[in-house]
């Protein structure tokens, strides 16, 4: 019996070994890997390019203190701004700390407006961590239910609802952010429209308001661009990265520009693992494949290619709600519960995700053929027929 604790309902299956958008279980069985650890292996596994620098930089120098100057975290700083617009960077080691940092970010630019209890709106339905500022922000009892007292401070809306914000903005004078993702994963990959994030930033702006993307699990390429906000024209003053950003590595980043940039003085916040060499290589390594190997462009061509392959093999189908995403963040919208459906994928040999109870989700490594996601397409379009006619 194992003496890990009981956090997570596991598939009975252990992965040895992976090539690409390949995983072997620990019998030899092989496996389609449509999941990619849920968003963070971007180049698949096993890449030779990404193997290489990892196992280079482990024999120079695994980690250092922040206390001293760390030259592949101000690489990977400099090439994250230059890629996203932002100013200035700070490195931890998870999406949750990531979005901790931004919900400091957001207080301490309060405190200095003079604002006691500052607040930040968040959305119905989010999802931002599981620490106990993240669970607070996170719109899901489930989460939540257990870990009470929740930090005070967020004013949920529902997500996509501009006239909610401007209720808010008419009768809280404390709030100073608004924090969303650009597209809920946990919450049934639903994607915000680009009006929306346009008006909201012009919300924002009238209102002194930092706007902060959670792009924990949309962003790194996955739908197309760099970041998802990339899609609108837009600019955030504050953006958290993570899952995808070391393609396996544990890193996060709170990224921040304008009214954002430069509030933490030294002292402000800090991590000891955040930043060290061998994750600010992996994060290096990922962005320099991605760029060379033009897998933006891939993502978003395979994404057109994998929701047009199961709109045309569902056609007709009832029980398919809507079929939606971004890139390679995809969502099949059933009208009935579907978890089982992960484990009759998981005994034809693919790995897929059901999330907000009736929504199959997509997210396969960047590296993914257009052959390899016909076989996703052949394994999966069938299942799903079945169980919508059973």
């Amino acid at each position: 019996m194992s003496h890990l604790m009981n956090t997570y309902a596991r598939l009975p299956v252990a992965f040895s070994h992976g090539e690409g958008a390949w995983l072997w279980d620990t019998e030899g069985k092989r496996y389609l890997d449509g999941l990619a650890g849920i968003a963070v292996n971007t180049l698949g596994h096993a890449h030779p390019r990404f193997t290489a620098a990892l196992t280079e930089q482990i024999g120079k120098l695994i980690h250092c203190s922040n206390v001293y100057q760390v030259q592949s975290q101000e690489l990977l700083a400099d090439k994250l701004c230059s890629l996203s617009g932002m100013q200035e960077v700070f490195f931890c080691n998870s999406g949750c700390e990531a979005n901790e940092a931004a919900i400091k970010l957001a207080r301490m630019y309060g405190h200095d407006k003079g604002i006691e209890t500052p607040s930040i709106i968040v959305m119905e339905k989010s999802f931002h961590g599981r620490t106990l500022a993240t669970l607070s922000a996170t719109g899901n009892r489930k989460v939540q239910a257990g870990f009470e007292p929740l930090v005070k401070g967020f004013v949920r809306v529902p997500y996509n609802d501009l006239e909610a914000i401007r209720q808010v903005a008419q009768h809280n004078s404390n709030v100073v952010a608004v924090l969303v993702e650009p597209i809920q994963g946990e919450g049934g990959v639903r994607t915000l429209d680009i009006a929306y994030l346009q008006q909201l930033r012009n919300i924002c702006n009238g209102q002194n308001w930092l706007l902060m993307l959670d792009e924990v699990q949309c962003g790194m390429g996955r739908t197309g661009k760099w970041f998802a906000f990339q899609h609108s024209g837009i600019l955030p003053d504050v953006m958290t990265l993570a899952k995808g950003l070391g393609s396996g590595v544990p890193i996060g980043a709170c990224l921040a520009a304008g009214k954002a940039a430069g509030l933490f003085k030294p002292g402000n916040h800090g991590s000891t693992f955040g930043g060290n060499p061998l994750a600010c290589v992996a994060g290096l390594t990922t962005l320099n494949i991605v760029e060379h190997d033009q897998l933006l462009a891939h993502a978003d061509n395979l994404g057109r290619f994998i929701r047009q392959g199961i709109a045309t093999a569902l056609q007709g189908v009832n029980g398919i709600k809507e079929i939606r995403g971004q890139g390679l963040m995809i969502g099949i919208e059933l009208d009935k519960p579907c978890g089982d459906l992960v484990k009759q994928a998981l005994a034809q040999g693919l790995l897929i995700n059901v999330t907000a109870d009736n929504v199959i989700r997509l997210l396969p490594p960047l590296v993914m053929s257009q052959n390899e996601a016909q076989q996703l397409l052949d394994i999966l379009c069938p299942l799903i027929k079945d169980f919508l006619q059973s």
